[in-house]
């Protein structure tokens, strides 16, 4: 399960509360550019959109940059929204726990899976600043300890 790409900001600024894995759908060049190159989620997010009983979910601003070698692809846009597939029953408990309030889908790496492509996301707590200044100070805490104890042995 190799990974294509992680949002490093992801688990910074967002309570990761649970993960999920859905495929993607891409056009063929996407596919080649992803496994060539790293693509750039930074600032991307998942998107539900409903029409009557039919919801879908949505990677939305995950750029994707144009593969090169393909021949040209006219009206190409690298950071169109690309439909994410998991099962209605599934999708269906992601809208309850959105519906709750400041709950957001966050996407957390790209990674294939035998020949697919898929995207593992969570839906997530976004953190106060405080809670971020907690993280950095255990973070450098913890590497402070690591550093003492590999210079005493």
């Amino acid at each position: 399960m190799p990974v294509l790409a992680i949002n490093k900001r992801a688990k910074f600024d967002y309570e990761i509360i649970s993960s999920h894995e859905a495929g993607v759908v891409l056009f063929g060049h996407e596919v080649k550019s992803i496994k060539t190159r790293k693509p750039s989620m930074k600032g991307s997010f998942v998107t539900i959109k409903s029409s009557g009983k039919n919801a879908e979910l949505f990677l939305t601003n995950c750029h994707i940059s144009l593969y090169d070698k393909t021949t040209t692809v006219e009206n190409y846009n690298p950071e169109r929204p690309r439909k994410l597939l998991m099962h209605r029953k599934e999708i269906d408990k992601l809208i309850g726990k959105k519906q709750e309030q400041g709950l957001t889908l966050v996407p957390i790496k790209i990674y294939t899976k035998g020949n697919l492509i898929k995207l593992e996301f969570g839906v997530g707590r976004g953190k106060k600043k405080h809670d971020k200044r907690e993280d950095i100070k255990k973070r450098d805490t913890d590497r402070q300890i690591r550093r003492v104890m590999k210079e005493r042995r």
